[in-house]
């Protein structure tokens, strides 16, 4: 799979194959044309209303949201991603960097990424992991 900015990307295992399984988190990667693919595949569509109705995390970044939204994962909870992307279901983005609603995690961008990808280390690892691992960053 090649990303729009060029990167190749070969994945270990396909949706189709891992559908059946449990996570304690599914988080989608943005971009809007990556967004659009997820949003239609149906696989993945069933993993999400699975995972969403058990006790995991659900993530999404950037164009990501909206396929959140298109399912109604969203609907009365705060949420933000890239801007306009949510609007389209009747969300509102609340425009901040991060939201955490629930068990749900959403964040605006790519210039976004750090601060989702340690609120995620949080709430999988809990706030000592977060505080490690962010303390070896150069923020």
């Amino acid at each position: 799979m090649t990303g729009s900015r060029g990167v190749v990307l070969t994945p270990d295992a396909t949706v189709a194959d891992v559908a059946d399984e449990a996570f304690e988190l599914v988080a989608l990667p943005g971009g809007a044309e990556g967004a659009r693919r997820l949003g239609e595949d149906p696989v993945l569509a069933a993993v999400l209303a699975r995972h969403a109705a058990g006790n995991g995390w659900t993530a999404a970044i950037c164009a990501a949201p909206a396929v959140l939204a298109a399912q109604g994962l969203l609907e009365g909870r705060r949420a933000t991603g890239f801007p306009g992307a949510l609007e389209e279901y009747g969300i509102s983005s609340t425009g901040s960097a991060l939201e955490t609603d629930g068990r749900i995690v959403t964040s605006r961008g790519p210039g976004t990424a750090m601060d989702f990808a340690l609120e995620l280390i949080e709430r999988l690892g809990g706030r000592a992991l977060r505080d490690d691992v962010e303390s070896r960053l150069q923020r």
